[in-house]
């Protein structure tokens, strides 16, 4: 299994439009990321940034940011930024492993995810994620692993 990174896509984005790429604008708009508010504002091979509102769809019970929406905003990021970097007509990235430490409660207000690549190989790739607040202290720190597999 091979997956070779594709030519860089063009970003057609208007002055302080955010970094997003043509091939992203067709992602359909649904799912969980939907379901818990996620909106990527950055989309690059070596950059993802994703927020997230803390509300009723992300906090547990007790009134905190629940862990497991941490843990999905850390695998969208990662998700989409290990499918930036491959053939996407010929390949899909899926979660393979991911883990992640909350270090801080959050109540109200959004989160930030921002994921890089740690490694990139033909049929794995892995992403460090950490998830801050809006003074830029960090909440929960995260790494993915993807398995770049061919379509069936």
């Amino acid at each position: 299994m091979h997956a070779p990174t594709p030519p860089h896509d063009s970003v057609a984005r208007a002055p302080g439009a955010p970094s997003l790429p043509e091939w992203y604008r067709i992602v359909p708009d649904s799912g969980l990321p939907t379901t818990l508010g996620i909106e990527i504002v950055e989309l690059s091979e070596s950059r993802v940034v994703a927020t997230m509102p803390v509300d009723g769809r992300t906090r547990q019970p007790f009134g905190i940011l629940h862990g497991g929406a941490s843990i999905a905003l850390a695998e969208t990021v990662a998700s989409f930024g290990a499918t930036a970097r491959i053939d996407r007509d010929r390949y899909l990235a899926v979660g393979q492993e991911i883990n992640g430490n909350h270090l801080r409660p959050k109540m109200e207000g959004v989160v930030r995810a921002t994921g890089v690549p740690v490694h990139v190989g033909r049929g794995t790739q892995v992403w460090s994620i950490e998830i801050t607040d809006e003074e830029g202290r960090l909440v929960c720190i995260s790494r993915c692993t993807l398995a770049i597999i061919e379509r069936r």
